[in-house]
């Protein structure tokens, strides 16, 4: 590695790395043999500036967990993270991802276990603000009466993301963010451990989030996939109202066609070996 890339990944390093740890002191410890020592007083300011990034950038990608543990908390998780999961592109809206796995591992927040599916469902909603635009085909439709169920398929909006949890998640993120239902249910339904499923899309311009019927799951989950119709319906209960279901998921943007299915792979012909 030559001098310019050991410069670099110094500097990153001392960026990067807890202050006052041993990684930050061996880092500024090399950067001090290229640069003149008062030099730490710049790198002091560029990692001040980097938890100031954080704390502002983390509580806008996850606004629940945030108002659920407190700002000095969410403050000191942001700046954790940073240094624990720091940023691998220039494009900050895209830190952060890693929150939902950190607070599964996190010893001190063992009581409140339901806050990294709270990130999941909140990370889901951050991406589908991003995901790419789509107009609904809605001749597509009149395919279900004219071509054969197996080679079709729904077509999903784009950002659309499906959250099994053992908590009420989907509770906890509309509680907080339009009051349905309120903040005491919400909670009853925590130490109830009322387990719900998210479904996560994009309507219109805007992220939503819904509680996933019990007997849509099955479907949805085959639809994401680009299972064919046949397949995905297998998916669902025997008395499953299809029609009624496809009617509201077309009303609220969440199926925005019919398109071909996803051919399978090709299966390996099997030949057997001769002795």
């Amino acid at each position: 590695m030559n001098t310019l890339m050991l410069q670099q990944q110094s500097l990153l390093d001392a960026l990067f790395a807890r202050p006052g740890s041993p990684q930050a002191a061996g880092a500024v410890h090399h950067l001090n043999t290229w640069i003149e020592p008062r030099a730490s007083r710049g790198l002091m300011a560029y990692q001040a500036n980097g938890h100031a990034l954080a704390e502002r950038c983390l509580p806008a990608a996850y606004p629940v967990v945030a108002q659920l543990i407190g700002q000095d908390s969410v403050h000191a998780l942001a700046r954790d993270l940073w240094h624990r999961h720091p940023p691998v592109g220039g494009d900050l809206a895209q830190w952060g991802d890693a929150l939902p796995a950190f607070l599964s591992d996190n010893e001190q927040l063992a009581e409140a276990r339901y806050l990294a599916d709270v990130a999941r469902v909140e990370w889901a909603l951050h991406r589908a603000a991003s995901a790419p635009d789509a107009e609904a085909d809605l001749p597509s439709f009149g395919r279900l009466s004219t071509e054969d169920p197996e080679s079709l398929t729904l077509w999903l909006v784009p950002g659309t993301a499906l959250i099994p949890s053992d908590w009420p998640v989907v509770s906890l993120v509309t509680a907080h963010t339009s009051g349905e239902p309120t903040l005491a249910e919400a909670g009853q339904r925590v130490r109830d451990r009322v387990g719900e499923t998210a479904v996560v899309w994009r309507q219109g311009w805007r992220p939503s989030v819904a509680a996933c019927p019990a007997n849509a799951f099955g479907l949805l989950r085959a639809l994401q996939r680009g299972a064919a119709l046949t397949e995905a319906l297998g998916e669902a209960p025997a008395d499953f109202d299809f029609s009624d279901w496809l009617t509201q998921a077309v009303h609220s943007g969440l199926v925005l066609g019919v398109a071909d299915a996803t051919p399978p792979p090709p299966k390996t012909p099997h030949t057997e070996e001769t002795p």
